[in-house]
């Protein structure tokens, strides 16, 4: 596994703990929309797939109802919720150790790419970076394998088997696979095993300690 060139990484769930912030910003978009909101326990849901297709799948938004909630989401998120974050034990080393060892390392999620940028900026991971890719606001890129495909375009990366996703759910590994990337899933994020499984990840690790034997 050490021999990847390029590792992309997501950012909810991977990076970052974003329970807090995605939560309460999810709750005020119901809120606003007329639906009570229920124990932010229970919208953990949200974190990792594109916000559209969540609020269409778990409460039966029509489209443009659910860009209306998109809208009302990261107008709270803007506000302070995008900060509501937690960078995970261990991730700092992991990342200085990966580039101390000439890994490229870049980021991939389906956040709006301003959002991101914001967030690591905010944390002190930009230094470790060299790209991050994300959506735009208008919902260009929101699909996880447009994010990856954006990535490694702009990255010039042509030879797939020299990098590697990390990732805690399901659409990570789907979209690494229609990239023909290779995908690590992790489970102190907010997907299972069974998830991961089924979605066919190559390896699967349990903590970051394991991820950082993984790939050094």
């Amino acid at each position: 596994m050490n021999g990847y060139k390029y590792i992309l990484f997501d950012l909810d769930g991977t990076l970052t703990d974003p329970k807090e912030g995605i939560t309460r910003s999810v709750a005020y978009a119901l809120e606003k929309m007329g639906i009570e909101a229920p124990e932010l326990d229970e919208l953990c849901k949200f974190i990792g797939p594109p916000l559209k297709d969540s609020f269409m799948h778990f409460y039966g938004m029509s489209e443009t109802d659910a860009q209306t909630a998109v809208s009302k989401y990261r107008e709270h998120f803007s506000q302070g919720g995008l900060f509501q974050n937690v960078v995970y034990e261990g991730m700092p080393e992991l990342l200085k150790s990966l580039k101390s060892q000439g890994k490229t390392l870049i980021v991939a999620t389906s956040k709006p790419q301003a959002f991101a940028k914001q967030i690591l900026d905010h944390f002190g991971l930009s230094q470790y970076f060299e790209f991050v890719s994300g959506s735009e606001f208008d919902g260009t890129r929101v699909k996880k394998a447009e994010v990856i495909e954006h990535a490694l375009r702009e990255c010039r990366i042509d030879d797939r088997s020299s990098a590697v996703m990390v990732g805690d759910r399901s659409y990570d590994v789907i979209g690494a696979k229609e990239n023909g990337l290779a995908c690590i899933g992790v489970l102190y994020g907010y997907g299972s095993r069974e998830e991961l499984q089924e979605a066919g990840a190559d390896h699967i690790v349990e903590t970051i300690s394991e991820l950082k034997d993984l790939l050094i």
